[in-house]
């Protein structure tokens, strides 16, 4: 679905010549918990998308991000200020889903405490503060066309686990944080994105500057 109050954001070629050497990377590569209040740029959008999985093959169609038959099952939603944004990897744009600022939605309700629970109550984890963008890979595992449907799940799951490894690079590269998350309020998500019984939330990535 596609709202009038939001226009498709053509994104920038990707910066090749980009961030650090990939041993580096690696040596700096760690899980962020805040972020500063600094805005993405459009080139800094444009990098990302295309780093998590973008056509780096364009004769061929293919991904920055392997994926099970080529099947292409993850799609990677951006939650931001002013909306939600679906990237189109073959047009190198996002395409605006709806209006509004969910990013604050998107994190589950700690359960309460059991009744029964002996002994003083653990401090709670303190809450990560709110990133620039809140980024959903969800995989829809109908685009895999032959074998058991048991199994399907599984490799969207794989799937989007390599999109994320490829944020989280890209992210450690470039001066920018993230973590992956499966902790999200997945009901919420499916009724903001109206995703049908195949498609699967799979991760939740919070991208932004560091503090």
């Amino acid at each position: 679905m596609q709202s009038a109050k939001l226009e498709t954001i053509k994104l920038n070629e990707p910066n090749m010549k980009r961030g650090l050497p990939f041993t580096e990377t690696l040596s700096v590569k760690a899980s962020a918990r805040e972020w500063s209040d600094r805005d993405l740029s459009l080139q800094d959008l444009s990098d990302l998308c295309w780093a998590a999985n973008g056509i780096n093959r364009p004769e061929e169609g293919k991904c920055t991000a392997s994926s099970a038959q080529n099947a292409r099952d993850v799609d990677i939603y951006l939650f931001m200020e002013d909306g939600v944004y679906l990237y189109d990897a073959c047009k190198h744009v996002l395409e605006p889903v709806m209006p509004g600022d969910f990013r604050s939605q998107l994190m589950m309700t700690p359960p309460p405490r059991p009744k029964d629970a002996v002994g003083p109550p653990p401090p709670p984890p303190p809450p990560p503060s709110n990133p620039p963008i809140q980024i959903i890979l969800i995989s829809d595992v109908s685009r895999f066309k032959f074998g058991p449907p048991e199994l399907k799940p599984e490799w969207g799951a794989i799937d989007a686990g390599i999109v994320s490894a490829n944020l989280s690079l890209f992210c450690a590269a470039t001066g920018m944080a993230t973590r992956p998350r499966a902790s999200m309020d997945k009901d919420v998500i499916r009724n903001l994105l109206k995703l049908a019984d195949t498609q699967y939330v799979l991760l939740n990535h919070p991208i932004g500057y560091p503090k």
